[in-house]
């Protein structure tokens, strides 16, 4: 999908207008990019995620994909429930292959999607969750879902630490995350940095949230939609302090 996108045009929901014809030539060659049609924020909890991947798809007029939250087995793993780990985490991978294995990304679809995750998140979780024997026979299952999924043409990771995250997370003061444990929360904060740090698999934006708060913030939203409207290649780190310029790799 070739779309004309310029910097204002995610933030504020509409195009600017443009000069007289003979001086937009170079204008419109500029912006014209390949917008993604498969956009996937991802980061650990109270990061902002969901809210980042509601807004995007409001205003691209995307689907959006939020990934499953109802899990019968997720209380028993929170009360250390023998066994309950690995069926609570199985569940969610057949849940989570289920719904990106239904979307319409065919070459003659024109439909953009949205999501709050990738898939690659619940073999993150696994191997923070399931012993060596649970995640051999997790594995087996994973590769072969996998295999039959689309891949995301931009992941926007999200970054917090893990202290910026607590404070969230005290705020939210929601039911389902009480149980989340200082010592848990710096383990999936560890994983996700590790695993992004070798991800190469689409286009990456990230993102370091620690000082801006696009939650509450609408200057930092703003700033923040400006840089996922233009073209991003490769990896680049968006550095929201400073000179506020992204970087590269």
């Amino acid at each position: 999908m070739i779309l004309l996108l310029t910097l204002p045009s995610i933030a504020t929901g509409r195009h600017p207008s443009y000069p007289a014809t003979s001086e937009v030539s170079h204008e419109l060659m500029a912006n014209l990019f390949e917008l993604p049609r498969y956009i996937a924020v991802e980061g650990p909890i109270r990061v902002g995620k969901s809210t980042l991947a509601g807004i995007l798809a409001e205003r691209l007029n995307a689907q959006r994909v939020m990934e499953p939250e109802q899990n019968p087995f997720l209380d028993a793993f929170y009360q250390g429930e023998r066994g309950a780990a690995f069926q609570a985490q199985f569940a969610f991978l057949v849940r989570r292959f289920e719904q990106l294995e239904a979307l319409d990304l065919g070459p003659r679809s024109q439909r953009m999607v949205v999501a709050d995750y990738i898939f690659e998140k619940d073999k993150l979780f696994a191997c923070l969750n399931l012993t060596d024997q649970e995640l051999d026979t997790y594995n087996r299952y994973y590769n072969h879902f996998r295999d039959q999924l689309p891949t995301p043409d931009l992941v926007i990771y999200l970054q917090a630490t893990p202290t910026v995250l607590k404070k969230r997370l005290k705020k939210k003061n929601a039911p389902g995350e009480r149980a989340v444990s200082d010592e848990y929360l710096e383990e999936v904060v560890k994983a996700y940095e590790h695993f992004f740090f070798h991800y190469t698999s689409s286009d990456l934006l990230i993102v370091n949230t620690s000082d801006i708060d696009f939650v509450d913030r609408n200057e930092d939203l703003q700033e923040l939609l400006r840089k996922v409207s233009e073209p991003i290649k490769g990896t680049q780190y968006f550095l929201p302090l400073g000179g506020q310029e992204a970087v590269g790799v």
